[in-house]
């Protein structure tokens, strides 16, 4: 296991098994108090049962401590089982602009040698130290090569500490050949009021009431749910978390966030980036309520007051930033978002009037059959969330009926597909979206435009080219799309209107 200290940290490495080794004896009795702590129980299935290949394994660069423990085994990285006698020297596979290896494993674990390459790709890439947004994306597009061209048969899951504060857990779960056993990551946010959490694989409990105070809160990271009766939640396929203060960090404006709390890398012997103001602003809920007011006639300024709105849901509120710019438009704002201590976080800004957790598609579902008929939403409005969704048909068809039979206004971002791409080479493309390197959904025009006519929608304003976010120091462009669905009332007029009445003759 590894503590980290201010800027150091303890390490405690031993081949023998948990259950039979004294340093574990002596761990569990030293009282050890850390901001992260790193603990790893090894499978052998890559490397001999030695001293050298014991997890986690630690580097220093840039004048900071790095550690790293791994889940899995990863194809490109896998060394001989059997190799012949010999003086030559395994190569390391380069990631990234790497051109020059410093970094070299110790041990013949396939852990230990992409932990090096991961390294010597950063050191490769960054002159200065990167701030946390930047190096999320960088440990995010590193994360997919080490994947990619052997997605079925890896298994790499992965924590990475890198100084006092930041770990990084990135999940790409599988099972081994004639296994059933599922490797993945899971993770739990502790909170106050503290309470009694007990083992399932052994009789045994504690009561965190008595280890923690209302000042605490704990994230754990773990292969497998370790309790009963806990909020347990896996990690999805290609997902890079970011932790910070006990919570999950997923989006480059909430890393940039934690950076200007000054709690990004810091080194005595390497200069660091300042963070650029405005790169990192999230500024598609206010650009999606400018443009939602234009496109209904209201005013569009800052200080729009008019409420145009009865009942509105924020899909994906996260924080809730999008809530605070659509709070004074609407009557009662519903928020929804998947991760709790985000909800929390939003629930405490105060501007909503209901906060739900939980899936947006099927928390609306359920409103929609367990309320039919008695009331609806009259504006539904997702900020950065489709981004996180590839087949964006059944969201369409569920939005379609909450809004109900009065009708109302669906508005949201996405971002767009290039599609000048070799689409043939392209996963998902024949869906009209792809999953691009850095894990968000990108969406084709003609595909989003198809579900607006499929659902009965109308376009009533959208934006061509809207710089949503930067990636790798460019800006990714998208669309921010404002949509009508006529009330059934208007609609059977419509269609009156323009249907060819027949006519009769009286006697």
């Amino acid at each position: 296991s590894t503590h980290c200290a201010i800027i150091a940290f303890r390490t405690f490495h031993d081949p023998l098994p948990c259950a039979e080794s004294p340093i574990a004896d002596m761990v569990s009795s030293y009282p050890i108090k850390t901001l992260n702590m790193m603990a790893h129980i090894r499978y052998a299935t890559q490397g001999g049962v030695s001293l050298e290949n014991v997890h986690p394994f630690q580097r220093e660069m840039w004048g900071i401590q790095w550690t790293f423990a791994h889940n899995g085994e990863v194809p490109k990285f896998t060394q001989p089982k059997n190799p012949q006698s010999g003086c030559g020297t395994t190569e390391v596979p380069m990631l990234g602009r790497c051109t020059e290896l410093i970094y070299l494993p110790v041990g013949d674990t396939d852990s230990e040698a992409v932990f090096c390459a991961m390294l010597n790709a950063l050191r490769a890439e960054f002159t200065t130290l990167p701030t946390l947004p930047v190096l999320y994306e960088a440990i995010q597009r590193l994360s997919c090569e080490i994947v990619r061209g052997d997605e079925k048969e890896t298994i790499f899951n992965f924590l990475l500490g890198c100084g006092q504060f930041t770990m990084f857990a990135f999940s790409w779960p599988g099972a081994r050949e004639g296994s059933k056993v599922w490797n993945g990551l899971h993770y739990l946010v502790r909170t106050p009021p503290f309470k009694t959490a007990t083992l399932k694989d052994v009789d045994y409990a504690v009561d965190f009431n008595e280890t923690n105070d209302d000042n605490d809160r704990v994230a754990i990271i773990a292969t497998k749910p370790l309790t009963h009766l806990e909020n347990w939640k896996e990690m999805e396929r290609g997902q890079l978390l970011m932790f910070d203060n006990g919570l999950p960090y997923s989006r480059p404006y909430e890393c940039a966030g934690i950076e200007r709390c000054g709690r990004g890398l810091s080194s005595r012997s390497f200069p660091r980036t300042e963070i650029c103001p405005n790169q990192y602003a999230y500024n598609i809920p206010k650009l999606l309520r400018r443009l939602t007011c234009k496109a209904l006639g209201k005013n569009e300024g800052d200080d729009c007051s008019v409420v145009w709105a009865e009942r509105a849901v924020d899909l994906g509120c996260g924080s809730g930033l999008s809530g605070a710019q659509f709070r004074q438009c609407v009557g009662y704002l519903t928020g929804v978002d998947l991760n709790p201590e985000m909800a929390k976080e939003a629930r405490d800004r105060g501007c909503y009037d209901r906060i739900v957790v939980g899936d947006a598609e099927c928390i609306l579902q359920k409103e929609h059959e367990d309320t039919v008929g008695i009331w609806g939403y009259d504006f539904v409005f997702a900020c950065d969330l489709f981004a996180y969704i590839g087949d964006l048909r059944p969201m369409f068809n569920t939005v379609r009926k909450s809004l109900g039979s009065r009708g109302g206004t669906f508005a949201f971002s996405a971002e767009i597909m290039n599609e000048s791409l070799d689409e043939s080479k392209e996963e998902g493309c024949d869906a009209g979206f792809v999953l691009q390197s850095c894990a968000r959904f990108a969406h084709k025009r003609r595909y989003i435009r198809s579900l607006v006519e499929e659902f009965g929608f109308e376009t009533l304003l959208s934006t061509e080219s809207t710089v949503l976010r930067q990636h790798d120091g460019k800006d990714v462009l998208g669309a921010l799309i404002v949509l009508s669905l006529p009330s059934e009332r208007s609609m059977i007029h419509c269609h009156a209107r323009n249907r060819r009445l027949p006519t009769w003759s009286l006697p």
